[in-house]
């Protein structure tokens, strides 16, 4: 019988008090490295006497962790993707990069900030950043997204301007050729919605916008595409000339996630010390992950704002719907979610199913309380019994109490993004993690049920990121005792800020033949 992802947390609690007085630290510190690799090895060769699987041998074989340290890698150069609104840019993003990634609805706005992708073309890596439509009229938010156009022109190598040939040349075409005339970047002209030879000719009149050839293409169906990314290609530098250079792997990747309109964009604007993500009163704003690498406490992060999370996605519709697909692909990829909560307001249904969804994702937590410097006396009260009713599966995971608006506390991010990282990527031993168990068993042996007591023949940590824990045993562990050995292990090999998967293996003696 076969268990390797049971969770303890989600099943009835079995009567089982552990000894007070257990002082299972210090009997540890007092077996040398050799005294525990003889132990190890023993335990190793008594499950030779149990019924194994080929599964079983290879979950037993050494786990190595790579520490070497990798060198700086040269950024892919950045192609920034403007137009007015509605004329195909995510779509067409969507094309190059082979899947629904960018949110695409038809109707104009659904893309509000400026969006990253990597992307590959020729054997050639390449970063598309995908924007809102930029609009030479625009007021209010709509003024806000031409504006994170803007910015994401400054900041690439080049830029790819989508124009509808269906429509023909606008006041507004004119005004952003204008606004990358200024920018000094490289510019090539893609003529979407070309499907047919009306649409060449179509085309042909935007050779008035002065910036030489248009290259037809239907983003929606995929014709002229591959010729378009060939120019591309060919006009991108081999490397970026302004992002910096990056570790492999990247900068430690940080998913900000909360329920709508917490302040996750705020937070991410005064990390970044600018106006990365639009910021609005109006739930939502945040449609697209947006990530953007940061410096804090001297060192690059790489942080992810996500759309707010309303409701179950099978419960949203149109671009939520997607947006809140994406927001969990974001949080999978990413290292560590940070889960933001307003300190101000009672935690809600919603919070603890945030929370919930990045420990099941395996990622490690770090909780962030925003609009801390808003609380009295009688609200940090009613929070703190808030947090310890209902965040108590998750006491494990640092706290921090900043102001996104203001910053406040912002710089004590990191050594609590640290502790849940070191957590996270920890590696027992084997013969440490044996010997553990040992005097855990010694001490604290499971209780008797139905005439028999099961026990733990041998354990190894078959992987990190999240530490993921497998025991060998001859019968079913209580619920109870295993929260017991999750909180023992958590209190012996601090493992802050990270979910434990916690698995068994049941298995029985070989008969004699």
């Amino acid at each position: 019988m076969t268990h390797p992802h049971d969770d303890p947390a989600a099943e009835p609690d079995a009567d089982f008090t552990p000894d007070p007085d257990d002082d299972l630290v210090d009997r540890l510190a007092a077996i040398d490295e050799e005294e525990a690799h003889q132990r190890a090895q023993s335990l190793r060769s008594g499950l030779e006497a149990y019924e194994l699987e080929e599964e079983d041998r290879a979950l037993l074989e050494a786990f190595e962790a790579d520490d070497a340290a990798p060198a700086l890698l040269k950024p892919a150069p950045v192609l920034a993707i403007v137009g007015r609104p509605n004329v195909g840019k995510s779509t067409l993003v969507n094309r190059i990069l082979g899947r629904r990634e960018a949110v695409v609805e038809d109707v104009p706005g659904v893309t509000r900030d400026r969006v990253r992708y990597s992307a590959e073309w020729g054997g050639r890596p390449l970063t598309l950043v995908d924007t809102g439509g930029w609009d030479i009229d625009a007021r209010g938010m709509a003024s806000r997204i031409a504006g994170q156009a803007e910015i994401a022109v400054d900041q690439a190598d080049a830029v790819l301007l989508v124009v509808d040939v269906t429509t023909g040349v606008t006041s507004t075409d004119e005004h952003v050729v204008r606004m990358l005339r200024r920018a000094g970047k490289p510019v090539i002209l893609a003529a979407n919605k070309v499907d047919d030879e009306r649409g060449e000719i179509q085309a042909a009149e935007l050779w008035s916008l002065g910036l030489g050839e248009p290259h037809t293409v239907s983003a929606m169906h995929g014709r002229g595409v591959a010729d378009l990314l060939d120019v591309i290609v060919e006009v991108l530098p081999e490397f970026s000339q302004v992002d910096a250079a990056e570790e492999p792997g990247g900068p430690r990747r940080i998913a900000l996630v909360g329920r709508p309109n917490v302040g996750k964009s705020s937070l991410l604007n005064h990390l970044a010390k600018e106006d990365r993500v639009l910021v609005d009163n109006v739930a939502g704003t945040t449609r697209d992950p947006v990530d953007e690498v940061v410096e804090l406490g001297g060192r690059q992060w790489r942080f992810v704002d996500t759309a707010g999370i309303k409701k179950r996605a099978r419960q949203a519709s149109g671009a939520e719907y997607y947006a809140s697909l994406r927001t969990q692909t974001a949080l999978e990829r990413a290292e560590v979610a940070l889960v933001l909560l307003e300190a101000s307001e009672p935690l809600s249904e919603q919070d603890i199913r945030i929370v919930r969804s990045a420990t099941e994702a395996g990622r490690a937590l770090v909780l962030a309380f925003n609009k801390w410097d808003l609380l009295d006396e009688e609200r940090r009260h009613w929070l703190e019994r808030e947090i310890e009713k209902d965040l108590a599966h998750v006491s494990w995971a640092p706290r921090v109490n900043i102001s996104a608006k203001t910053g406040r506390h912002a710089e004590k991010l990191v050594p609590a993004l640290d502790a849940a990282l070191a957590g996270w990527d920890r590696r027992i031993p084997t013969s440490r993690l044996n010997a553990f168990l040992g005097e855990l068993v010694a001490a604290n042996p499971h209780p008797v049920r139905g005439g028999k007591q099961p026990r733990i023949l041998f354990g190894t940590q078959v992987s990190h990121r999240p530490p993921h824990i497998v025991l060998f045993t001859t019968g079913f562990l209580d619920p109870g005792y295993r929260r017991f050995i999750l909180r023992r292990l958590r209190e012996t090999f601090d493992f802050t800020g990270t979910p434990i998967q916690l698995g068994m293996r049941i298995r029985e003696k070989r008969k004699r033949r």
